[in-house]
C-alpha cells in the first residue's frame, strides 16, 4: 500500500510539473505561495518553542544546516563554487558561441546517458530471460 501511495503522488507530481512547465509565470507564482506557506508554518511552530527565540534559533538552525551540508549549497550554490574553483567566467560574460558549445556538449552527454540506459534495460531483460530459462 505504501508503494501505491508513493507511486500515485510521484505520477501526480510528474503530470503537474509537465503541465505547469508550459506556464512558467503561473508555475513560479504557485511555487512562491507554497514556499511562503511552508515557512509561515515553520515560523509559527517555532514560536511555540521558547528555546527558538533569538540566538537559540540561529544556533540550532546553523547546526542543522551545517550537519546536512545545506548551509553553503543553499546560500552560495554549487555552481558558483565550482565555477570559482575552475576560474570560469560568469554566465553573463560568456559569448553566445561558448553558451551554444556548452549546450551541444550537454546534449551529447544526455544522448550518451540515454544510450547507456537503453543498454542497461536490454541487459536486464536478457538477464530475466536467462533466469526464466534456468540458465
Amino acid at each position: 500500500m505504501y508503494r501505491n501511495v508513493i507511486s500515485f503522488f510521484d505520477k501526480l507530481e510528474d503530470r503537474i510539473r509537465a503541465t505547469l512547465s508550459r506556464m512558467p509565470i503561473l508555475y513560479s507564482i504557485i511555487g512562491a505561495v507554497g514556499i511562503i506557506l511552508l515557512w509561515k508554518g515553520v515560523w509559527e511552530m517555532a514560536a511555540l518553542v521558547p528555546a527558538l527565540f533569538g540566538p537559540g534559533s540561529v544556533i540550532i538552525g546553523a547546526i542543522i544546516l551545517l550537519m546536512t551540508g545545506l548551509l553553503v549549497s543553499f546560500f552560495i550554490g554549487d555552481n558558483i563554487l565550482i565555477s570559482g574553483l575552475k576560474r570560469e567566467k560568469k554566465l553573463v560574460e560568456h559569448t553566445e558561441v561558448e553558451v551554444e558549445s556548452e549546450k551541444k556538449t550537454t546534449d551529447k552527454i544526455v544522448a550518451e546517458l540515454h544510450a547507456i540506459e537503453k543498454d542497461i534495460d536490454a541487459l536486464k531483460v536478457e538477464s530475466q530471460d536467462r533466469s526464466q530459462k534456468g540458465v
